[in-house]
């Protein structure tokens, strides 16, 4: 399967190290230069921002959909290629999951971890099939790894399903996961032949 555009959920804040606007920003020039479009949040602050300019300057495709509610604080990125301005966050989601072959999670706050985690429960549903991964920078993601590996031990994620996420510190190998054909079963189907 080939990546046609990759959803990037980040944070609307740079964060403390510069090693995560760096990361953001290898990550819109590197989508770019694969010809992968760049389907985010719309705003022109933070991570989100950085990884749209950095995509835009290497001549690739940028979709913006942002809420009217942040679009009226002035918080939209008015370079992108593509804009929708929709009425609620849900719709959000919807449009960002529509437009996207796989989701991208680059450090971020709650908004960022809420976005992803959505996107992996409905292929963990089977709502859709496609991958999510972490960009795990300066080991930012890390924690995400042990809550995974603890939900898995407990009986809360199936071994067979663990494989939905990646979390990986190497941007081009993640690239690749992300492109892999699914591997899972609908987790229902999974429960009901116990």
């Amino acid at each position: 399967m080939s990546l046609t555009a990759v959803a990037v959920f980040c944070g609307s804040s740079p964060g403390r190290d510069p090693a995560y606007a760096d990361a953001a920003r290898l990550t819109g020039r590197r989508l770019a230069e694969r010809g992968i479009a760049v389907v985010y949040g719309g705003g022109h602050v933070g991570l989100m921002g950085t990884v749209a300019d950095a995509a835009l300057e290497a001549g690739g495709e940028v979709v913006g959909v942002i809420p009217r509610s942040l679009h009226e604080r002035e918080l939209t990125h008015t370079g992108v290629t593509e804009l929708h301005v929709v009425e609620t966050m849900h719709e959000r989601k919807a449009v960002m999951a529509d437009r996207s072959d796989a989701f991208l999670a680059l450090p971020g706050g709650a908004g960022t971890l809420e976005e992803i985690a959505e996107q992996w429960t409905w292929a963990q549903l089977t709502i859709h099939e496609k991958r999510s991964g972490f960009l795990d920078v300066l080991g930012f993601w890390q924690p995400m790894r042990t809550m995974l590996d603890h939900m898995v031990a407990e009986g809360f994620v199936r071994e067979s399903q663990s494989g939905i996420v990646t979390i990986d510190d190497d941007l081009d190998r993640l690239l690749e996961t992300l492109a892999s054909p699914p591997t899972w079963r609908d987790k229902w189907d999974l429960e009901v032949k116990r």
